[in-house]
């Protein structure tokens, strides 16, 4: 009988355990989903040259094409809407938050190094580029896990 119960036992710790590990490797494929798409966001918001400062022979970057570009690839490729909450159906459950929209521009002295402090960030920059910190919730699939939230960061430099 004690063996009964024992085998009862140590099937749900290790159904619990392999949750737990099934649960930890879709959170960092989630994570990747993030960083990538995030990546994406400010390499296409990096490429929003400014048409009057490039006719004048200046690389410079136009921050409201740039902004609405990031918002555009970053939706697209999380499959968010136009407020940044998930579509119905989708893996996200939270809002994603956009913690952080810079644009490092020609006025600047390059080499140009930002620096974050409280998201421990640091990125030098040699000529005019995009910085951009998102918040993701990672919808945990089983209650075993603590709640997971990221903030992710990324950077890019205009092309030319």
């Amino acid at each position: 009988m004690y063996k009964l119960l024992l085998l009862v036992l140590m099937t749900s710790l290790f159904m619990s355990l392999y949750a737990l590990q099934t649960d930890e490797e879709v959170a960092m494929h989630a994570l990747f989903q993030g960083k990538h798409a995030l990546n994406d966001a400010v390499h296409a918001a990096a490429q929003m040259s400014d048409p009057d400062q490039l006719a004048r022979g200046v690389h410079a970057i136009d921050e409201p094409r740039a902004q609405s570009a990031a918002m555009h690839y970053l939706q697209a490729n999380l499959r968010l809407n136009g407020a940044n909450d998930p579509l119905p159906g989708t893996f996200w459950r939270a809002r994603v938050d956009v913690v952080l929209f810079k644009v490092v521009n020609h006025g600047e002295t390059f080499p140009y190094t930002y620096r974050n402090e409280a998201y421990d960030y640091t990125v030098t920059l040699n000529r005019p580029g995009v910085i951009m910190f998102i918040r993701l919730a990672y919808p945990r699939t089983y209650a075993i896990m603590q709640p997971i939230m990221w903030t992710v960061k990324s950077s890019a430099e205009i092309v030319f």
